[in-house]
């Protein structure tokens, strides 16, 4: 169970850290050396993005990103082919981020159970409300996958204890408005939110939307339990290449 593994690892670690990245940008070959860079600078989790034409939730480098692998020719089917080999080769929990369009044309119980059957261990789809949801809410139960649910600034109480209610493994909250990527001013005001989130949810919970320095995620401990990071890690990528990558994570630990 990823809730387990999360609460096991918090254990040992004041927070953890769960990095992003885009599928087949640049290429596939570079996602594997991406992918082996963070296991080896010891991330916690990665979350990995199937690309999508109209990724609305993201700001403009993991746009650029989404836009790149598909102008590359990346397909879902590509992308759970690799997904595959990934999550049998590393031993840390790998989720799926997309969008709900990519689902509904791939065929949800096909892609749930192409999800379970390559040993990832949940997924984010920031644009499925569980009242629209049932369906993929349900398949994700009946194959012991995570659904991971997000809290926002603007989620009330009472929301966020409905959408607790359909949450497993953690999550995810939006340390602001807008999309990721932008400057997130980490303040008391964020504290304030952490703290309303423990009160919505009895999950661990995970923050990200502008995390990008090591003080950033020592703001968040004690606060959060799992920081996210990803815009920042492709802009590394894109500017000094993928063998900068470990070196930037591990500088923020």
């Amino acid at each position: 169970m990823l809730e387990s593994y999360i609460r096991n690892k918090l254990e040992k670690k004041d927070i953890l850290l769960m990095t992003h990245i885009v599928l087949g940008y640049p290429s596939f070959d570079d996602s594997l050396r991406t992918i082996e860079a963070m296991v080896t600078a010891d991330v916690d989790l990665i979350e990995l993005q199937i690309p999508f034409s109209e990724p609305t939730a993201d700001g403009p480098v993991i746009v650029r990103a989404n836009q790149g692998a598909l102008k590359g020719g990346v397909t879902v089917k590509d992308c759970f082919k690799f997904v595959e080999k990934v999550a049998r080769a590393f031993d840390i929990p790998f989720l799926i981020m997309s969008y709900y369009n990519v689902l509904f044309k791939f065929g949800l119980k096909s892609f749930v159970t192409a999800m379970s059957t390559c040993g990832l261990r949940g997924a984010i789809i920031p644009d499925l409300p569980p009242e629209e949801g049932r369906a993929y809410l349900d398949a994700m139960y009946a194959a012991q996958l995570a659904p991971i649910l997000i809290f926002s600034p603007t989620t009330s109480m009472d929301r966020m204890q409905y959408l607790c209610s359909f949450a497993k493994g953690f999550v995810y909250c939006v340390a602001r408005k807008g999309v990721t990527g932008e400057n997130t001013d980490f303040s008391e005001e964020t504290a304030t939110f952490l703290t309303q989130c423990r009160e919505g949810t009895s999950l661990p919970l995970a923050l990200g939307f502008g995390v990008k320095e090591k003080a950033d995620i020592d703001f968040l401990k004690g606060k959060a339990d799992i920081a996210v990071i990803g815009t920042q890690t492709i802009r590394v990528m894109e500017e000094k290449g993928v063998a900068a990558v470990g070196e930037f994570i591990r500088s923020l630990g």
